[in-house]
């Protein structure tokens, strides 16, 4: 639109997709509700409930980032110190109420396409300025599980069609850095990805064995085994790269191989970037942007690593093309900060030729059209796609049936420990079990 929003009737993915039939009437919207709830973090973020006028129920509510991108949509939070100490959000509560519901309740044709239309017409900001993307996507995901429910369909079904049919890699965070954890660790995130499960359910007790394992580790060597944000164990450690080698400890003494579990790092670089460099904040290491690229690759020649998501700033798109000619055809270099979900910056990344992986983050954008869109975008030319959770979870499960909807080859939702994280991987389990696609397992492709 002529805000720089993406269109979403225009959009929707093509690939197998039954979610709105012709001809075929659907109930109106009986109401919409919302309200101020709490994150994992404790913090609040926004619960929204949408009721069609068959009794069909949604709910979902919306995670909230603590390594947040530069371009991501906005956040609204109410800045009163007396709250929550600024971070309450009955603003974007009362802009679903007084805003939205009155419109959403009146609208005359319900589609998950009319209706995130209608929030960015509502909106009408570059980037969710004026409601907030923390309501809008609230109350995206809520009217389209009504709608999944109108349609007796599961979620993932609904909105993905017979289409829908690979579960994807889980890539767990079981050791945390940065901005995750109150350590003296950089990157911020180490992932184990079992790439040589051969069903999910297995790739969740690899995960799950793997992280208990480096947990009696760390215990017997008198290191914290206490959890960061996603679930992953903080420690202090001598390095970042002793980080790699205790987990790789942990796989072998769990009695599996780098064949069949690799490793992958979330190092959030835009949160280093300092001048016109790279300032490691919690060791005080500067890289230049050259320094830093044959930095990974050492540790890529050095470790069986098969991704790096955001190795580079957000705003570093020659250094993006760099790294991804020196090393696209060995790894998957994911861009989170770089693309924020964004088709805009999506399209200039492909254009230039920087990353090859897509991290899929629904609040970095504000609608469920606007995600599936990027998604379409990405795949169409050729990029990977990981759903992510973000560090401020709930116990809402969407991403994990978004995931299965678009056939991704990854999902990122944290270590095998705390609800907020495993409820996304029981979600995928029951997916599986209900609908037998166990070993209908992705190979990260």
């Amino acid at each position: 639109n002529s805000n720089g929003g993406i269109r979403p009737v225009q959009v929707w993915p093509r690939r197998g997709c039954v979610v709105e039939t012709k001809g075929v009437p659907v109930a109106s919207i009986e109401a919409v509700a919302s309200r101020e709830i709490l994150d994992s973090r404790g913090t609040p973020t926004v619960g929204a409930t949408v009721i069609l006028s068959d009794g069909s129920v949604g709910t979902a509510n919306a995670p909230s980032g603590a390594s947040t991108g530069k371009f991501e949509a906005h956040e609204k939070r109410d800045n009163d110190r007396k709250r929550y100490l600024g971070r309450g959000v009955k603003k974007a509560v009362e802009g679903i109420e007084e805003t939205v519901a009155p419109v959403l309740e009146n609208m005359q044709r319900v589609t998950v396409q009319n209706i995130d239309r209608m929030l960015i017409e509502l909106d009408n900001t570059k980037n969710k300025e004026k409601l907030g993307a923390n309501a809008t996507l609230a109350v995206s995901l809520a009217a389209a599980k009504a709608l999944a429910a109108h349609y007796k369909q599961p979620f993932f079904r609904y909105l993905g069609g017979t289409n829908a049919q690979k579960l994807p890699v889980p890539m767990m965070n079981i050791l945390n850095g940065g901005a995750h954890a109150a350590n003296n660790v950089d990157i911020q995130e180490f992932m184990i990805v079992p790439v040589g499960a051969k069903s999910f359910s297995e790739a969740v007790r690899m995960g799950s064995e793997i992280y208990h394992t480096l947990g009696g580790i760390l215990k017997q060597r008198g290191l914290a085994v206490s959890v960061g944000d996603e679930g992953g164990f903080a420690p202090n450690l001598a390095s970042d790269e002793e980080a790699i080698e205790v987990i790789l400890e942990a796989v072998s003494s769990a009695g599996y191989t780098t064949d069949e579990v690799k490793i992958a790092l979330d190092a959030a670089a835009s949160e280093w970037a300092a001048n016109d460099g790279y300032l490691l904040p919690k060791r005080g290491t500067k890289y230049t942007s050259a320094q830093l690229i044959a930095y990974w690759e050492k540790l890529c020649e050095k470790y069986p690593i098969c991704s790096i998501e955001d190795p580079l700033g957000e705003e570093g798109w020659p250094a993006w093309t760099t790294i991804t000619e020196k090393l696209g055809k060995k790894i998957m270099l994911v861009g989170d900060d770089l693309f924020v979900t964004n088709s805009t910056r999506i399209r200039e990344g492909i254009g230039r030729k920087a990353a090859n992986a897509l991290l899929v983050k629904p609040n970095q954008i504000g609608t469920l059209t606007e995600t599936l869109a990027a998604v379409e975008l990405a795949k169409e030319n050729g990029m990977k796609i990981v759903m992510s959770h973000r560090s401020g979870e709930t116990e809402d499960t969407s991403i994990a049936d978004i995931a299965v909807a678009v056939n991704a080859g990854f999902i990122k939702s944290g270590a095998p420990c705390r609800s907020d994280r495993t409820a996304k991987y029981n979600r995928l389990l029951r997916i599986a079990k209900e609908n037998e696609m166990d070993e209908m397992y992705g190979t990260g492709k």
